[in-house]
């Protein structure tokens, strides 16, 4: 089954709901335009506690929406100083405490920067803090809970889809998110056919495997971007500058039967794209 839901609160939940500011609103609105999936954003901090992590999960299972956490934009995989990996192993592990108790599997992580480091030796230290990770989380009972690498959008940043394969292949319960958006900004544009999208779409399955490159985990949102750092700002289904374009790649989802979970960051208007998203895979999905 294919998913469509939107990163956090958009815009529009506020009048689809006037009278309530409360978590269960997103929840509401995203059923509301039929979507089946939701991302809780914890990129400032894992601030939501225990009960109301409970609370929020049997909402959503009661609507059929399926959750995934994003853990704090701080977290470096390859910080320099050893202290700063180790506070990254435990904001991970803060991260899958609150994803487990919404009843949540999959965590998103950023990889952090190269910063002065060779970016394979940064790429050593972040596989080094993944593998600590997964042993808190199995030191927990947290080993069913899914890290997920994230493409990144800036170019100086660690995590373009080779690095983000490469972090993936130290254990199979890693699941790769593949941020489409970010992958066309640190690349200037690269993705814009059917046959750009299928490239990355082979290349996951070639390097981690049929299972993990069928379910894998997307962001997706057209973003500005510059020449020289890639990554400028997210934008909305309604520019027609930026990229990258969504139908292409429904289109090979639909064809190709996968079974990928597709958050939307739009700015603003996530919900809603990511219904538009789902719509258009559907109309795909029919003339298969």
């Amino acid at each position: 089954m294919v998913r469509f839901g939107p990163a956090g609160r958009s815009q529009s939940v506020d009048a689809f709901d006037a009278a309530s500011k409360g978590t269960s609103a997103v929840l509401e609105h995203a059923c509301s335009l039929g979507l089946t999936a939701f991302e809780y954003q914890c990129g400032h901090g894992v601030r939501i506690g225990d009960k109301t992590a409970k609370e929020f999960g049997a909402v959503a299972a009661s609507m059929g929406i399926s959750l995934s956490l994003h853990a704090p934009y701080y977290i470096s995989l390859s910080g320099l100083e050893a202290e700063k990996r180790e506070k990254s192993v435990a904001y991970i592990l803060d991260s899958a405490r609150a994803a487990d108790a919404m009843g949540a599997t999959r965590i998103v992580v950023h990889s952090g920067t190269a910063g002065k480091l060779p970016r394979v030796d940064a790429l050593s230290l972040a596989k080094d803090t993944l593998m600590r990770s997964l042993c808190a989380l199995d030191a927990e009972g947290l080993g069913h809970i899914h890290i997920c690498p994230e493409t990144m959008g800036k170019i100086n940043q660690l995590g373009d889809l080779d690095e983000v394969m490469d972090l993936c292949s130290i254990d199979e319960r890693l699941i790769p998110c593949i941020d489409f958006g970010h992958l066309n900004a640190r690349t200037l544009g690269s993705l814009s056919s059917e046959s750009d999208f299928a490239a990355v779409l082979d290349h996951i399955e070639d390097c981690l495997g049929r299972e993990r490159a069928t379910r894998f985990h997307a962001h997706f949102s057209k973003i500005e971007y510059t020449e020289k750092g890639g990554e400028k700002r997210h934008l909305t289904f309604a520019d027609t500058q930026y990229g990258p374009p969504y139908e292409p790649l429904m289109e090979l989802v639909a064809q190709r039967n996968l079974a990928v979970t597709f958050i939307c960051e739009s700015a603003g208007t996530q919900a809603e794209d990511a219904a538009a998203m789902k719509a258009c895979y559907d109309s795909f999905s029919a003339g298969v």
